[in-house]
């Protein structure tokens, strides 16, 4: 194998490739990406046996402008972190890489030159990158709005495995997205083609993701199968293991009745938290919500330090007067969420998990489990 190609062109794919590369493999091979020339094109594969991500460098971009040159097809394993670090620091607009007897690769540009161990490409694992099972796309602002308003909630404890997962249920018109760990939950929804069914289980983490990579893109296409869920979009296919188990079950954590309602704006609301967290415990970041149909108010306090209080203004606010403790940081990013300039809080007690969200759009809801502070 041997090819020249546009050094910018190759760090491109190989950035994307080795993001699905894990230095904790258990299989040394999967330390390395394949680097595969055909007659279509330079494909760049990397694997961590769970999340596979194949990525296309063309022999041309889209204006006709040539990326490779001077090639002959082949194939080889290069480890990741190395080739990515030597091509990262070369110098020159383009680079040639050559596999000498399939076990060393040259790497050169026009002042530096490297000699890298090479493995054959036989040795690496054959991944189904094939779509099957459910197929369906999503505008990218559709998948970027539904993994960011969801995907921040899902637990990252390995302990409890299935709560790492998004998990995906399209039915009826409409799929939903929801994340939860022990404290709170995201739920957002979507219009979708009335004939797509399935239930998924897929790792928060993937489609971070997977929506940083496609940034940029018109859309997304899924498919979702019994095991894998596979991401196409430009140039690139991403694939992960879905997450077995059973989901818990969510559908009685939102609150259908509430007795106390707070609109005020996002962004008083959170500078607010913020000052407040000066003096909140470190451990906890737990503050204090009092409100009534006089005053809103944000308060918090340290045994060690002192205490902090303000007031919320312009706020509405209707029920009884109500104090609420809670983790300060996932409330904020619940407002952040929604995206709205106005939020609304919705409680049903003070020990009760209370909502937040838009109030001028009901696709995304988020719930939050209040702190006891006695």
């Amino acid at each position: 194998m041997r090819f020249t190609i546009k050094r910018e062109e190759l760090l491109k794919g190989l950035t994307t490739a080795s993001k699905a590369v894990s230095s904790k493999s258990a299989s040394p091979v999967l330390s390395n990406v394949k680097l595969d020339l055909t007659e279509s094109g330079l494909f760049i594969t990397g694997s961590n046996n769970e999340t596979t991500i194949k990525t296309k460098v063309p022999y041309q971009d889209e204006s006709g402008e040539e990326i490779i040159r001077n090639y002959e097809l082949g194939a080889t394993l290069l480890p990741s972190k190395i080739v990515g670090e030597a091509i990262r620091k070369m110098g020159g607009e383009e680079v040639t890489i050559e596999v000498v007897d399939s076990t060393v690769a040259t790497i050169s540009d026009a002042k530096s030159n490297y000699n890298l161990n090479c493995i054959r490409p036989e040795e690496y694992p054959e991944f189904d990158l094939e779509p099957n099972g459910v197929n369906f796309e999503l505008t990218y602002a559709q998948f970027a709005s539904m993994v960011d308003q969801t995907a921040f909630a899902a637990s990252t404890k390995e302990q409890r495995q299935i709560l790492t997962a998004l998990n995906l249920e399209a039915a009826d018109g409409i799929l939903t997205a929801i994340a939860i760990d022990s404290a709170r939950m995201a739920k957002k929804t979507i219009v979708v083609n009335s004939d797509l069914q399935f239930v998924a289980n897929i790792p928060a983490k993937s489609l971070v993701d997977v929506k940083q990579l496609a940034e940029g893109s018109q859309n997304v296409a899924i498919s979702i199968s019994d095991k894998k869920a596979l991401f196409s979009f430009r140039n690139t296919v991403v694939s992960t293991r879905l997450i077995a188990g059973e989901y818990p079950n969510t559908k009685n954590i939102i609150p259908k009745v509430t007795n106390f309602a707070l609109e005020v704006s996002a962004s008083d609301i959170i500078n607010a938290i913020n000052r407040a967290n000066v003096l909140a415990d470190e451990r906890e970041n737990v503050v204090d919500l009092t409100m009534s149909e006089d005053r809103v108010e944000v308060t918090s306090k340290s045994s060690q330090t002192g205490t902090s209080q303000e007031k919320v203004e312009p706020f509405r606010y209707e029920g009884q007067s109500l104090k609420i403790s809670f983790n300060s940081s996932f409330v904020i990013q619940a407002i952040n969420a929604v995206g709205s300039e106005d939020v609304s809080f919705l409680f049903v007690g003070e020990m009760k998990p209370f909502v937040i969200k838009n109030p001028s759009d009901d696709s995304i809801i988020q719930v939050v489990t209040p702190v006891r502070t006695f």
